[in-house]
């Protein structure tokens, strides 16, 4: 496998006070990696600064982001048009802050689809039909035919994911995907981002604060405290030999791991 992504020496800081400290990793093409951290840690900064979503105020202060052999810090506006959303993709912790609340789901999936690809009203329909039923949606018909406010927070999740996979990105970018969602319908939502990277090759940044979400779907894991990551490497090896105090402190806290046998039956 070539290597889709690397980060170097990454800092980033907001009003002048620094949220991400000389971050460094990379990873190869259909790598699943995890960033685990507390809330404040840094880890959605890090990954709103690979797509060049920094909110106001935030900053790059040194490092660089390759992309595919791309230096991604040197983009232009409309260099990054044309990557992300198609290139690079992103779902969102919050569905429902990706969604219209005002317009049905069809009319936003349509109008994403036809941003990126030439293509026909009927034909981005059934693309986006075929994707949701891929996301083992029931009648996506109806889903598509369906304002937000009208699906569960599962469903709206599993919608934003198949929204961001009809463009076959190389690089998906998961902030908190599952935090919100009921641990059946974590395992669910989880077994099909598995199964994404299986069927497109997509290579998949997924923050999360749950250790055992990143037990069962990592290939490498990142563990992030105060804007630095300090720890690093293969999942196994972080889960069943952790360096850092602070990895171990993780994998003894989390609540969330008394859930490990249903995580584990997210896997085809």
């Amino acid at each position: 496998m070539t290597e889709l992504l690397c980060v170097n020496d990454l800092s980033v800081a907001y009003k002048g006070m620094p949220v991400l400290k000389h971050a460094v990793f990379s990873m190869k093409e259909k790598e699943i990696v995890c960033i685990v951290g507390e809330s404040g840690s840094g880890k959605s900064t890090l990954i709103r600064t690979i797509l060049g979503l920094l909110p106001a105020g935030g900053r790059y202060i040194s490092g660089d982001i390759v992309f595919q052999g791309n230096h991604l810090l040197h983009y232009t506006q409309e260099e990054w048009r044309r990557v992300r959303g198609k290139r690079m993709a992103m779902i969102f912790q919050d569905s429902g802050s990706y969604l219209n609340p005002i317009r049905k789901v069809g009319s936003q999936y349509i109008e994403s689809i036809r941003t990126h690809f030439k293509l026909s009203k009927k034909t981005a329909y059934n693309r986006a039909v075929q994707l949701l039923s891929n996301m083992k949606l029931d009648d996506p018909d109806r889903v598509m035919n369906a304002y937000p406010c009208q699906l569960s927070g599962g469903m709206r999740q599993r919608v934003s994911i198949a929204m961001a996979m009809a463009m076959e990105p190389e690089l998906l970018l998961a902030d908190e995907p599952t935090s919100a969602l009921d641990v059946i319908t974590q395992a669910q939502v989880m077994k099909q981002l598995l199964q994404l990277r299986d069927t497109f090759g997509t290579g998949i940044i997924m923050v999360t604060h749950n250790m055992a979400v990143a037990a069962h779907m990592a290939d490498k894991i990142g563990v992030m405290k105060d804007g630095k990551i300090v720890e690093w490497g293969n999942a196994e090896s972080m889960i069943d030999s952790p360096k850092h105090n602070y990895t171990m402190k993780l994998l003894t806290d989390v609540p969330e791991l008394e859930g490990k046998d249903i995580v584990r039956s997210a896997h085809p």
